[in-house]
């Protein structure tokens, strides 16, 4: 029997078939950003009112699993279930690891716990453990009733780990092997060993004692000849993450040492995880937003969040907001007499107070990420408080100078020009003292600076603000 060659050319035929109707149904959703056009997702929602079923899966169908997951995101909540029933199939663990939290829990909410298990099991381990994370106790355990056994372990044992530590976020889907085999046999026990893992880009070595003592990436393995043994060829250098180090730290650790992988080791320094860098990329965003939303104190900052959730967390830092501003209104209330022989005061008061915030939040936003990223630290500390006062003074001149011969020109008042301007330097130079020393502080004594500082900075500027101009005021016989 004789079998024809296949032309190379049209070996692939098919699938390229495929992949060329899965392209122009992409281009058909998505827009030059790779975002869901707005037109699709009219579509997906009209078909749906419609009933129409295998519409709404046709259109969705071709999606990857992130863009899915956007969908679900794009329309309502009372829209979801029904979308999640017409393309029930698809709803795999690669569509709940991408979906926004809250939209997942809304969703979770619906399933059954052997549907919930059937999707965990799909997942790697630490995407698994954020699905399961957030159910009640009594849940979490009907859905790991419904658990195969190695994969109900791995989660219990992520679970009992502190939330956003490296526990949590290590996969237990690792290759190690022992450090005296050969590149030959490694290559062997890869082949055929069906139940390793299947993405990874390094192979750990590990002694007998299950210590990790260095590491080879895939390309040293598939460029080395068969016969050297993974002793002579690993590199023993190598970044050891501990497994109740926080998530924050793990990601300052992959960008320092540009890190794709990185081996997870417990108190006995036995390797027991690994952490990758696609994980890393998201604790680099949340921390990020994370902390940027906190200085401004608007929650968690999603849009898919439940209305009375952010209502509740706005409120609650806008009420310590209220106090300060009572706080700043009563120093204006000390100088009521002066403000009404001179009413330009009131008129001018809120340029000095208003300049000194902005200055003192620039002051914070750089302070705050550099502590975020570990560029702040003992040993620089006085030289970043130096820097600061430099160019708060710097500033403090240029506006005094700006505003003081501005408020001469206008009111034709040379002694009020000279008072704002006086006000104006000595804010700016509290604004940049309390803009670093308070973040500073606040770090030493263990209290996030991202949450607290903003408050205190805020209330000193408008404070001082108030208190030097008016003040500067009435010790020179201006009013």
């Amino acid at each position: 029997m004789t079998v024809e060659p296949v032309d190379p050319l049209f070996a692939d035929a098919p699938n390229a078939e495929i992949e060329a109707v899965e392209e122009n149904t992409r281009h058909d959703s998505l827009d030059e950003d790779n975002q869901l056009k707005s037109d699709f997702v009219r579509r997906v929602r009209n078909a749906l009112d419609a009933g129409e079923v295998d519409a709404v899966y046709a259109l969705v169908e071709p999606l990857h699993p992130a863009d899915i997951a956007d969908l679900f995101e794009q329309i309502d909540a009372d829209e979801r279930p029904a979308l999640a029933d017409a393309i029930s199939d698809l709803m795999g663990g690669e569509v709940f690891a991408e979906l926004n939290d809250h939209v997942r829990e809304g969703l979770v909410d619906e399933l059954s716990a052997e549907d919930i298990a059937d999707i965990a099991e799909e997942m790697e381990t630490d995407d698994a453990v954020a699905l399961l994370e957030d159910l009640e106790p009594e849940e979490q355990q009907a859905v790991l009733a419904e658990m195969e056994p190695e994969e109900r372990a791995a989660i219990e044992s992520a679970l009992a780990y502190p939330e956003e530590t490296a526990g949590r976020l290590m996969s237990r889907d690792y290759i190690a092997v022992g450090e005296h085999m050969s590149v030959g046999e490694l290559i062997h026990y890869l082949r055929d060993n069906k139940d390793l893992a299947t993405e990874f880009w390094e192979v750990f070595i590990v002694d007998a004692r299950h210590h990790p003592v260095g590491t080879c990436q895939l390309s040293w393995i598939l460029r080395t000849d068969r016969h050297v043994t993974l002793s002579n060829v690993m590199k023993r250098d190598q970044t050891l993450i501990p497994v109740g180090m926080d998530q924050e730290e793990v990601a300052l650790r992959f960008q320092k040492y540009a890190l794709i992988s990185a081996a997870v080791v417990d108190e006995s320094g036995r390797l027991v995880g690994q952490i990758t860098v696609d994980d890393v990329v998201h604790i680099i965003q949340e921390e990020a937003s994370e902390d940027i939303l906190r200085l401004s104190g608007a929650g968690d900052g999603d849009i898919n969040e439940p209305i009375l959730m952010t209502v509740r967390t706005r409120l609650s830092w806008l009420v310590v907001n209220l106090g300060t501003a009572i706080i700043a209104s009563s120093v204006v209330g000390l100088f009521q007499g002066a403000i009404a022989r001179f009413a330009l005061l009131a008129v001018l008061m809120p340029i000095v107070s208003g300049m000194g915030g902005n200055a003192g939040t620039q002051t914070l936003a750089v302070v705050v990420r550099a502590i975020a990223t570990n560029e702040l630290t003992s040993s620089n500390t006085v030289r970043m408080v130096l820097r600061e006062l430099r160019i708060a003074i710097a500033n403090g001149l240029s506006l005094g100078l700006m505003i003081g011969s501005g408020t001469t020109l206008l009111f034709g008042n040379p002694h009020l020009g000279a008072v704002i301007g006086a006000a104006m330097v000595i804010n700016n130079l509290v604004a940049g003292l309390a803009g670093i020393l308070v973040p500073v502080t606040l770090d030493r004594l263990r209290i996030d600076p991202a949450v607290s500082s903003a408050v205190f900075v805020t209330t000193a500027t408008d404070v001082m603000g108030f208190f030097s101009f008016l003040g500067l005021a009435v010790l020179t016989g201006l009013a």
